[in-house]
């Protein structure tokens, strides 16, 4: 979840480390810090808070050196300190280290170090790591001996990069965690994420679970778990330096909720064919014709995404499933031949999924990631892959990712329902030819959308419901996350049928209901906008602006295009982002870091 970042190369790196900081602070924003190696040794200058809080202190210290590290924190071992903020340092000073993931058994390396005589000065599990090297360099291994000395006494997951006063390279290894290297003409970086060294080259190297990197100023040398030089390839991202930049835009989830229309396209781009078809690269027609029934995992608004895709298949006569896969990979279902799982994660590396794609996998299912980050772990390990080409998304709460992923999963639906029962999907056209009329329909949204008085109107109610049926159950569960992740009230979402179930409870007159409404079951839906009406509660109807039965029932219409009920989820999102953005953006809260959060979950 946190923010690495290395540079090595011929001119002094610190300012680079502050940008691959900068870039990277959406992963993580408790504390910050850096380590720069200099003929003088390794000067470590760390603070709690946001970077500027570092900034202010590298501006007075100005450290100098041509290889350096950094990190961007999201506490999971001790409270965000100066003292427990990254890089963390062994008793003499000639290590530092920065690390993300979680060390199991660092309690008993704590104790075990403490004995031998070495002194702690955090409370991270982290720490344990350049007091371990530590050791191997005292017994007289070179750093990457003494790495992977000490990869073999830690259990756990992690990226870990390391520098050394006595030598002029970057260490570096993962096991979990992502780690990915990227290639300038005169400097190579090592990173958590691409859009660290963004700004500088598009040229990666994802590194692999087990491999130890050894970067210089001469470039990199891999090796993997044994010691084994290996091959790891250089890819080209698709991925710009502005597409990481908030270009005008007060915040990044801003930015981001209007990039959708154009990463609607991206995602369709080429998939739809001129004859009214589904053209998948790495899905030619049959290829999913063995496949009885779906598993998806996934998390937060990636598991809404993939209930979205589950009422598909239902409406369609496949069978499927939806699990959190925190509890997957926990308490896996039973796999049959012919199951398909699916992981939807839009990193690629959220932990919880990628254990649960395993364990699928060794139980003999077929798996495939459904994500955004081409080399991703998901990407490598799965069968198969399927990218939602959305672009980099910065912001914590996702926004076009969700979309972009609800349109891929749509047309792998549309992909595989042809190929189970034989014959495309009833009305597939239809639905084909309002999918390309997406991005302009969003855009629509975002040019009409009076959503902002609402939020004026509503900002300060008691608690905020979502409800929905079919495909507006999940995006009423989306906008009630959204809702709650940046704006810190109280926030649920049901299926509109659950209401009388219990919920009815919590409905007040200071608890407006957004009731999203598909086209299909609406007066069902509008029988449970009468159930909160008699008592108080105020109605926001999200509909088509042709659904007139709507707008007459509910107390404030919201319209979005009319068009085929599967995709009016994907527009009614939009109105809901804007809703908890305005709402945020009222209240003054953090919206690209709310508190709490980071951008991908990489530890179970």
């Amino acid at each position: 979840m946190c923010g690495i970042t290395a540079c090595v190369g011929n001119d002094d790196v610190l300012e680079t480390l502050v940008t691959g900081l900068t870039n990277l602070e959406y992963r993580g924003y408790d504390s910050s810090g850096i380590a720069v190696r200099s003929g003088d040794g390794i000067s470590v200058l760390k603070r709690e808070g946001g970077i500027e809080n570092l900034e202010a202190v590298i501006e007075r210290e100005r450290p100098s050196g041509t290889v350096g590290i950094g990190h961007t924190r999201w506490s999971t071992h001790g409270a965000p300190t100066d003292a427990n903020a990254h890089p963390h340092t062994d008793c003499t000073g000639r290590v530092a280290v920065v690390h993300n993931g979680i060390i199991e058994n660092y309690a008993d390396l704590r104790t075990e170090l403490s004995a031998d005589g070495h002194t702690f000065t955090s409370q991270t599990d982290t720490e344990v790591v350049p007091h371990l090297v530590e050791d191997g360099l005292n017994a007289g291994l070179t750093p990457e001996e003494a790495l992977r000395s000490t990869l073999d006494r830690i259990d756990g997951s992690y990226a870990i990069v390391m520098v050394t006063a006595d030598s002029d390279a970057v260490y570096a290894t993962r096991n979990g965690s992502p780690l990915v290297l990227g290639l300038d003409d005169d400097r190579t970086f090592v990173a958590s994420d691409v859009p660290s060294f963004l700004d500088f080259t598009s040229r990666v190297v994802f590194l692999e679970d087990g491999d130890v990197v050894r970067v210089d100023a001469d470039g990199y040398a891999v090796t993997d778990a044994d010691g084994q030089a290996v091959t790891r390839n250089p890819e080209t991202v698709d991925w710009l330096p502005e597409d990481a930049e908030r270009d005008g835009y007060a915040h990044y989830m801003l930015k981001e909720i209007h990039e959708q229309p154009d990463a609607l396209a991206r995602a369709m781009n080429g998939r739809i064919t001129s004859s009214g078809g589904v053209s998948l690269d790495r899905f030619p027609p049959g290829s999913l014709g063995d496949v009885t029934d779906v598993q998806f995992v996934a998390c937060g608004t990636s598991y809404h995404a993939a209930l979205y895709a589950r009422q598909l298949l239902a409406d369609r006569g496949v069978p499927g499933q939806v699990f959190t896969a925190g509890e997957y990979a926990t308490s896996p279902p039973p796999v049959r031949d012919g199951t398909l799982v699916v992981g939807v994660t839009q990193s690629g590396e959220t932990a919880d999924t990628l254990q649960s794609l395993r364990n699928a996998k060794e139980n003999g299912a077929r798996t495939l990631a459904v994500t955004n980050v081409v080399g991703s772990t998901a990407a490598r390990e799965c069968d198969d892959a399927l990218f939602i080409r959305a672009g980099p998304e910065i912001g914590v709460a996702a926004t076009k990712t969700f979309s972009s992923q609800v349109t891929t999963l749509t047309l792998l639906i549309e992909r595989l329902v042809e190929d189970v029962t034989g014959s495309p999907s009833e009305g597939r056209a239809e639905l084909l030819r309002a999918m390309e009329r997406l991005p302009n329909d969003v855009q629509q949204v975002l040019d009409q959308s009076s959503i902002g008085s609402l939020a004026t109107k509503y900002r300060d109610a008691e608690g905020h419901f979502f409800i929905g049926r079919g495909v507006s159950y999940p995006v009423a569960l989306e906008g009630a996350l959204k809702f709650k992740e940046i704006t810190y009230e109280h926030a649920e979402g049901f299926s509109a049928a659950e209401l009388k179930h219990g919920p009815l409870a919590l409905v007040t007159p200071d608890t407006p209901v957004f009731a999203v409404f598909c086209g299909r079951h609406d007066e069902k839906t509008l029988s449970n906008v009468e159930e909160v009406q008699a008592r108080g509660a105020p109605v926001v109807g999200v509909a088509s602006e042709e659904a007139t039965h709507v707008v007459e029932a509910v107390d404030e219409f919201v319209p979005i295009p009319d068009t085929h009920p599967d995709v009016t989820g994907v527009l009614a999102n939009v109105q809901l982002q804007l809703v908890s953005y305005h709402v945020a953006d009222l209240l003054g809260r953090a919206i690209d870091k709310p508190r709490n959060l980071a951008k991908s979950v990489t530890v179970e």
